[in-house]
């Protein structure tokens, strides 16, 4: 069968520009000779739509869509994924489904069989799953359809399984002789290697070709990478959507040859994703300029760097916003940045309202030596003055901190953590400086200088990050043992860290979950983000 694969970047609650999306990528494939053209997961409504399921015009309004969409064919089949109606009772409203639209009419609809509720998911919160799935005659044809989670549950590839069932296993035994998955698979580092090994082990059981659709594009902190695959019967690959753009991939699911091109590094691969998670956060919420205190530090810099290629230089403002106990040359690996990027560059020093805010505490604070308060009314200041900014020019104003630093609440609220987009609050701090000299790969962009002095807050005399914290080296190993392994104190002591400082950073790290719930969103890279993923109480008291 001649398939075409549109990997197409759909925006949540977006209805008509949906449809425009998916019109225009069916009268692609119908140009190009296709017998079916298939689209991501829920690509009418965008995904995920969250809690407009519970509006009834939303749900209504998709349906519609999904009507119009259906009238538009013809000879050429099309795979879409939408929300359906549940009518039986007990049970929820809703279905995460995919229709086949032929003839200009819904021909067959099949509903979403496994629902995950776990890190980023909550489709059980709305959905009603399959009971069962029939094979979908098309043509001389017969379709296995399935829906992202449907595939990511065989015993043969997974050790422990979320479910009981495994729908393309169902499928094939029903005689399925081409196994389509629809998918809006969110990304994170490795992901899609695992993605993939899966899919051709799937495949090789089954004995049956599986075209997998991806979505592609940034929805709040959620990034989605494309890859869409075309998989013979024999479990190898002969056809793949790009990574981390809109794709339109057109194959013979019977062809024999795969596709060429080789694999990202691990910083390619962060940097694309978080150009496409800035890009699309940006443009889907309605800004076209971006604003940023630049520090001259690593974490600005790589911000910086992210922010311009989303955006391009034009469309990028950096502010230095100088204290009393920032370095000269701070200043100049700013200015030398932002020369380099080609961006807006001021500078306002932040001295006289300090003075001035210190002046009108001086009574109230007399006897008190000064301490993480005058730290912290510097970093509110730079705070109120970026805002401004962004109020008075439309600019979103994007926030620099990095896990590291967010995971034990080194950043101060009303502060630094100021903003509208997080962009770098999921990239570790000993990644963001692999980032950073990935961005350098070809020629200086970020000053050398900002590489390899000691990172400061510059909030005092002679600051640096490690009077307060352990070296990031030793501060991310226990994050990622303890927030993203969820290992305990205990079993991270075991494995050889310093029991001292393990204690510390785990307390750090659990008392800090105040700061991080009232964070601006972070685009996801890892595998556990703070975030929606991860739902910590704040007032709880187990340690």
């Amino acid at each position: 069968m001649r398939l075409a694969l549109a990997q197409i970047n759909t925006t949540v609650g977006d209805l008509a520009g949906n449809e425009a999306r998916i019109l225009a990528a069916y009268r692609r494939g119908v140009a190009a000779g296709a017998e079916l053209v298939v689209v991501p997961e829920l690509a009418v409504t965008g995904y995920p739509p969250r809690d407009l399921l519970m509006r009834p015009e939303f749900v209504r309004g998709n349906l519609e869509v999904l009507d119009r969409l259906a009238a538009a064919t013809g000879a050429t089949g099309l795979l879409v994924g939408h929300v359906g109606r549940h009518e039986r009772r007990p049970g929820r409203e809703l279905t995460n489904s995919v229709a086949l639209l032929q003839s200009g009419s819904i021909q067959s609809v099949r509903h979403k069989t496994l629902l995950p509720t776990y890190d980023v998911f909550d489709e059980d919160r709305y959905f009603e799953p399959a009971t069962e799935n029939r094979v979908v005659r098309f043509g001389p044809h017969r379709l296995g359809l399935t829906i992202c989670e449907d595939v990511w549950n065989d015993e043969d590839f997974w050790r422990d399984r979320r479910y009981p069932r495994n729908p393309a296993v169902e499928l094939a035994a029903a005689g399925a002789d081409l196994m389509v998955n629809i998918s809006a698979s969110p990304w994170h580092l490795g992901k899609d290697r695992t993605r993939r090994r899966m899919l051709e082990s799937l495949v090789r059981k089954l004995g049956v070709p599986l075209v997998y659709c991806n979505l592609v594009g940034g929805n709040d902190e959620l990034i989605f990478d494309g890859g869409s695959l075309v998989l013979s019967a024999g479990g190898d690959v002969v056809g793949a959507g790009r990574r981390f753009e809109e794709d339109f991939v057109v194959i013979d699911s019977g062809d024999a040859t795969g596709p060429e091109g080789g694999g990202m590094v691990e910083e390619e691969e962060i940097y694309r994703a978080l150009v496409l998670g800035t890009r699309d956060y940006l443009g889907k919420c309605g800004f076209s300029t971006a604003l940023l205190g630049l520090s001259g530090g690593i974490d600005s810099a790589v911000t910086a760097c992210l922010a311009v290629a989303a955006l391009g230089s034009e469309h990028v403002r950096g502010v230095a916003l100088p204290s009393p106990y920032s370095s000269q040359g701070s200043l100049d690996d700013a200015r030398a940045l932002a020369s380099n990027l080609g961006i807006r560059y001021d500078v306002i020093p932040i001295g006289p309202p300090f003075g001035s805010v210190k002046g009108q505490l001086q009574e109230l604070f007399r006897g008190r030596a000064e301490d993480v308060t005058e730290e912290n009314i510097q970093a509110r200041l730079r705070g109120v003055i970026l805002m401004a900014l962004s109020n008075k020019f439309g600019s979103l104003l994007l926030t620099t901190g990095n896990k590291s630093e967010l995971a034990v609440g080194y950043c101060t609220l009303y502060g630094d953590m100021c903003g509208g987009l997080a962009v770098i609050s999921d990239v570790p701090k000993t990644m963001i400086y692999r980032l950073a000299r990935w961005i350098n790969r070809d020629r200086e962009i970020i000053p050398g200088a900002s590489l390899t002095k000691p990172p400061s807050a510059e909030l005092r005399p002679n600051q640096t990050d490690q009077d307060s914290l352990p070296p990031y080296e030793v501060l991310d190993a226990i994050l990622e043992h303890y927030v993203v392994e969820a290992r305990s104190v205990e079993e991270i002591i075991g494995a050889g860290a310093d029991p001292e400082i393990v204690r510390k950073v785990v307390r750090l790290i659990d008392s800090s979950e105040y700061k991080r719930r009232q964070a601006a969103p972070g685009l996801k890279v890892t595998s556990k983000a703070f975030g929606v993923g991860r739902r910590i109480p704040i007032a709880q008291k187990y340690r």
